[in-house]
Parts: C-alpha cells; sequence; structure tokens
C-alpha cells in the first residue's frame, strides 16, 4: 500500500489526537498565528493568477496518491471504496478545478458603474485576503470538507490551520497534498486534536472560522467568535426532506430515496432525514424501497463491490439505535428492521419505518445514520408547511413529474438548496454555493459566495486632485440649499424632459455654487 508518509495504517487514531497536538503545546498557539500572519501576507502578494496555477500541483497530487488517500479514508471512517473515490476524492477535484478556472475572475479588481451624482470620480472594488483562517473539518467527510475549504482560503491569499476532527485526522495526508504546492505550503498548518484544541485555537485570534459540526458545538463556536469579534461560517446540519408525488417514474425515485438517505451509511447532513410519500403511490412506492434496501452489501470493501459502509464512530452508531429505538415503541410500524451485526456495534444494517407519532426524535431531529423514516400524505401545502416547521434548513429534494408543480414547492421551502427529481445534486456543483438557514447554520461554501467568503470586499472610489471643492463640502449656504433641492426633484420626481432640464438647473446653480466657494 503506498504509504504518502501517513501514519496508522490499522485505523488507530494518531497519538496526541485525544486533545493534545503532537508538534505545538496547546496553550500555546499565538506564536503559530503569528507566523501564519507573515506567511499570509507573503502569499497574498503573490497575483491571484499564480495563486490559482498553484492549485495544479495539489490536483496533480491527488491524482496521482487516490489509491493511498481512498484507502486512508476507509480505515478512518469505514466508507465504502465507492463513497470514498466519488464523494471524497472526485468531488474534491472538481471543486479544485473549478477553483482554478474561477478564481482570477472572482478575485481580481474590478470597476463598478458610477452613478450621476458621483461624476468624474472611479469606482472599484478590490479583493485582499482576510488573513489566518481555521478550518475546523468533521469526521463525515474528513477529505473533501477540510480540502476544498482549505484550497479556497489560499487561493484568496490567506494563510490556513486546519484542525480534522479527532475521530477521522486522515494524519499526514492533507499536509501531503498541500505540501505538493511550494506556493502554499508555508501557510498552511494542521493542528490535531480534539474540541478542546479548537476552542485554544480560537483564542489564539484567527481572522476568520469556517466550521462543520454539530448544532452543540457551532453554537459554542459562535458564541467565542462573537465575544472575540472574529466572522465565523457555520454548517451544521440537517434533517433534509424528500417530497415524493404521485406522478414518479417510481423505480427511478426509489433509487434516488435510497441513495438519498443511505450514501455514507446515512452519515450526510444532506443525506433524507425525512421521506414523505403521496398516499396513492405510498404502498408500492415502500415494497419496492425495502426490497432495493434489503439486497445492499454492507461493508468495507476494497474495490467497489460494497454498497453501504460502516458508521464511523461507536456514539453515532448508538444515537441512531436509540431513535430508532424510540420510533417503535411509539408505534411506528417497521417495514424493515434495522439490525446490527453481532459484535460489530459500528455495523448497521439499513432500516425503513413508517412514523406515526411525528413528535418522536428519529423524526424531529438529527439521526445521522441508515434509516429510511417515511410519513404518507396527501396535501402538499401542509407537507410544506411541517417541513418549514422544523428548526433546520439545509436542504430537500422534490420528486415530481411536474416541474412547475416541483419549483412552486421548492420555492415555498425555507432550505439552502432545493434538488428536483434528483437528491444532494447542488452540493455536486462546485459553482454553486452550499449552505442553509435556521438552525443549519449561515454563511456558504463553494461557489462564489464561498470563494469570496475567504477574501475582504474593499470598496474604493478614486477622485482626481483638482482646483474644485465638492459642492457638499463645507461652507453651506441658502442658495446651494436650495440647488440641491433642485437636484433631487429632478433625480428622483421627474421624467423624461422635465428631469433633464431639472438636472441642467441642478448643476449650474451647484457649480455656482461651488466656484463661489472656491
Amino acid at each position: 500500500m503506498e504509504t504518502l508518509g501517513i501514519q496508522d495504517v490499522q485505523g488507530r487514531a494518531p497519538e496526541g489526537s485525544d486533545g493534545r497536538d503532537t508538534h505545538v503545546p496547546a496553550d500555546d498557539y499565538t506564536p503559530l498565528m503569528a507566523h501564519l500572519r507573515r506567511q499570509g501576507e507573503a502569499l497574498g502578494a503573490v497575483p491571484v493568477k499564480t495563486r490559482a496555477q498553484a492549485v495544479d500541483a495539489i490536483i496533480t497530487h491527488v491524482c496521482r496518491h487516490q489509491k493511498a488517500i481512498v484507502r486512508q479514508i476507509q480505515v478512518e471512517t469505514g466508507k465504502t471504496a465507492t463513497d470514498a473515490l466519488v464523494s471524497e476524492v472526485l468531488g474534491t477535484l472538481d471543486t479544485l478545478h473549478w477553483l482554478r478556472n474561477n478564481a482570477p475572475r472572482l478575485l481580481k479588481d474590478h470597476r463598478v458603474r458610477t452613478p450621476l451624482l458621483l461624476m468624474g470620480k472611479k469606482s472599484c472594488i478590490w479583493h485582499e485576503p482576510v488573513g489566518v483562517g481555521l478550518v475546523i473539518a468533521p469526521w463525515n467527510y474528513p477529505f473533501h470538507i477540510a480540502l476544498t475549504n482549505v484550497v479556497a482560503a489560499l487561493v484568496a491569499g490567506n494563510a490556513v490551520v486546519l484542525k480534522p476532527s479527532e475521530w477521522t485526522p486522515l494524519t499526514g495526508v492533507m499536509e501531503a497534498a498541500v505540501g505538493a504546492s511550494e506556493l502554499f505550503a508555508p501557510a498552511f498548518e494542521v493542528v490535531y486534536g480534539n474540541g478542546a484544541t479548537g476552542q485554544t485555537l480560537i483564542e489564539a485570534g484567527p481572522d476568520r472560522v469556517c466550521f462543520t459540526g454539530s448544532i452543540r458545538t457551532g453554537r459554542a463556536i459562535m458564541e467565542q467568535c462573537a465575544n472575540a469579534g472574529i466572522p465565523v461560517e457555520l454548517e451544521l446540519g440537517g434533517k433534509d426532506a424528500a417530497l415524493v408525488t404521485e406522478d414518479v417514474n417510481l423505480e427511478r425515485t426509489v433509487r434516488g430515496v435510497l441513495w438519498g438517505a443511505l450514501t455514507n451509511a446515512g452519515q450526510s447532513c444532506t443525506s433524507i432525514e425525512q421521506l414523505w410519500v403521496q398516499e396513492s403511490v405510498f404502498e408500492p412506492f415502500m415494497k419496492r424501497l425495502c426490497q432495493h434496501a434489503e439486497g445492499l452489501i454492507v461493508n468495507r470493501d476494497r474495490a467497489g463491490e460494497a454498497d453501504m459502509g460502516w458508521m464511523t464512530t461507536s456514539f453515532q452508531a448508538d444515537r441512531v439505535r436509540q431513535h430508532w429505538d424510540e420510533a417503535v415503541a411509539k408505534g411506528g410500524r417497521v417495514w424493515l428492521p434495522l439490525r446490527t451485526l453481532p459484535e460489530q456495534p459500528q455495523v448497521l444494517l439499513p432500516g425503513v419505518i413508517e412514523v406515526t407519532d411525528p413528535q418522536c426524535k428519529l423524526w424531529q431531529e438529527e439521526t445521522f445514520g441508515p434509516v429510511i423514516a417515511v410519513r404518507r400524505y396527501t396535501d402538499d401545502m401542509k407537507v410544506v408547511g411541517e417541513i418549514n416547521a422544523l428548526p433546520y434548513g439545509l436542504s430537500a429534494s422534490i420528486w415530481c413529474r411536474d416541474t412547475r408543480r416541483a419549483s412552486q414547492l421548492a420555492r415555498r421551502l425555507r432550505v439552502g438548496a432545493v434538488s428536483i427529481n434528483n437528491v444532494m445534486l447542488t452540493e455536486g456543483h462546485p459553482g454553486l454555493p452550499f449552505g442553509g438557514c435556521k438552525a443549519s447554520g449561515f454563511g456558504k461554501v463553494k461557489g462564489e459566495d464561498g470563494l469570496l467568503a475567504w477574501a475582504h470586499r474593499k470598496a474604493v472610489m478614486i477622485d482626481g486632485q483638482k482646483a474644485m471643492t465638492e459642492p457638499n463640502w463645507f461652507p453651506y449656504a441658502p442658495d446651494k440649499y436650495r440647488a440641491f433641492e433642485q437636484l433631487i426633484l429632478a433625480l428622483f420626481g421627474a421624467r423624461g424632459w422635465r428631469k433633464a432640464w431639472g438636472l441642467i438647473k441642478a448643476a449650474l446653480a451647484l457649480d455656482k455654487s461651488v466656484r463661489k466657494d472656491t
């Protein structure tokens, strides 16, 4: 097996990942921030076109070492080879390629049209680095989410500290990938540890924090950043719904829903966690769904022969079982039982249940596991109301042959993204922003919004050195006041020739007043 300098090939957590960093004392991150701030200043001085071209080295490295990267992801997360290859490696490369091609256009200085009131001046927006970014990555997509955020920040000219999850540290993987670029390597550091390490890193004063993880931790980070005046980006998960209408192609929709609910063993913030199926097709839909779910191969494979992998952590597997047991106890109709393999508590075989008590945790809270929770419905708008009543608002999917009907429903959903007749599709497009609303967090990653979030957008106005002063400068005078009254009426209260004539009169009056001042 190719190693890339990666340790822990047997899946043990690296030494020090219990919250103590193995390289830097936990109470000494302020010097690290100061060092990275200097490195960031040097990187930010490099033209954006050169920074974008530097992404090529990372892309080449990932392509060359994809087998080792996939294997290490599997060892630490329990994913199938296909999940690791497609969602982690392929998805990452697609995003890096998008950044490489679009960053020069999006980050370049550009002119903005100057309004009539400010005629004669040049208006610009300059994009400058934020400084030092702190990326706190999750355990469910430890390669994709970490590397795409890190590279976006670097391309924007920032230095970056990455704190991976202690559960999936991918020791050495990110250092090797970013280190493939001579330009980016000096401005990047990885600090291993747990939540306490993240808290200490924030205390050291980064200029921006990007966090992906649980609501509880996200709120604690938001409070800490607010007290320190640090901008923060939060992606905190969801309770994503799928709505299936009566006119769909049953076979395609069943397969799409199955994948959307169970890919990565359901451990995705945009997994389908609430499935609504219209009453008239409920029974045939459920029979097909269970038939396909029962036929899935659950294992950690080597070459794509398994469909669904293991749960990454034992505590998350316990949470899934607790949600399932409560829903069953509250009268849920089990269509396919959730099962645990003997002596392997992190291997769950997918379960399907019709929820009868909508107040159960399986229906109200993020479960994050291989469970499909379903309810039948008759009225589209009542379902939309129930979905919008959830505290979450990350994404949703609508399955409907009538795309006009689907689009109308999508517009009413209070979520960050909607896929129509597909699932988890928007986050697969590197040019689209990703992020939610309500308890699912705020801010965007990926796309134009995600890249520009790592840039300070500076507004600049340029005027010439001329003898004439500005009409709104001192001294004030009655004739200047009357001229401004005429200007307001001409600009905003008149049309056609009256507007043109009013502007001429106001301009002449203001010019006379200014010449008198000068």
